[in-house]
């Protein structure tokens, strides 16, 4: 009996655990968390994989019943990883129009502009850390109109430039409000994929 609380506390602290590294993704810290608390991962990583092999051989000799809180533990876990790969592929996503970077030093930003009107911006910092800004968008001739914010502050505007023969979206403007279109460090993103 004590041996079966051990494991229940075991896979209780494991799956927390776990799920805390895969949600923490979704605020742009996973891999800032594994690189801080890396011990603190792999000890709960071990610990999972015991109580996932001592869940596997418990259903086996004892049957689901008796380890049901353990068998909806696992599940729960592997549905929502299975999830979390889901969410973060293309499949349920529309079609890319337009992918472009803004290269820093120690970071960059993505757009990604899509068919049915969503765009997303991600931010990647060089420990790891991401944040992720989404919204509607719309193409006025070579103008991108953010119909939502696009970044956290006025960095990147409501209203981008498109130059086609550069391969470059602009984004800062001169005092007559029209766009500066000589490509200068962070005034511009390179674009990787452009279909029109």
């Amino acid at each position: 009996m004590k041996l079966k609380r051990f494991f229940n506390i075991i896979s209780t602290i494991s799956i927390i655990g776990i799920g805390f590294l895969i949600i923490s993704d979704y605020h742009g810290k996973m891999i800032g968390y594994l690189i801080i608390f890396k011990y603190v991962f792999i000890f709960i990583f071990i610990l999972y994989l015991i109580s996932l092999i001592e869940t596997i051989i418990s259903i086996f000799r004892q049957g689901i019943k008796r380890n049901i809180l353990k068998f909806i533990s696992h599940s729960v876990l592997l549905l929502f990883f299975l999830f979390y790969i889901i969410n973060n592929t293309e499949y349920l996503k529309s079609e890319k129009v337009l992918t472009a970077t803004l290269y820093d030093d120690l970071s960059n930003i993505t757009i990604t502009l899509r068919r049915d009107g969503n765009f997303e911006n991600k931010s990647f910092d060089f420990i790891g850390n991401n944040e992720t800004f989404k919204g509607k968008y719309k193409m006025k001739g070579d103008t991108i109109l953010f119909l939502e914010k696009p970044y956290y502050n006025k960095f990147i505007p409501y209203t981008l430039l498109i130059d086609k023969n550069q391969n470059a979206i602009f984004i800062n403007k001169d005092k007559d409000g029209k766009f500066i279109t000589k490509k200068e460090w962070l005034n511009h993103f390179d674009i990787q994929i452009f279909i029109k």
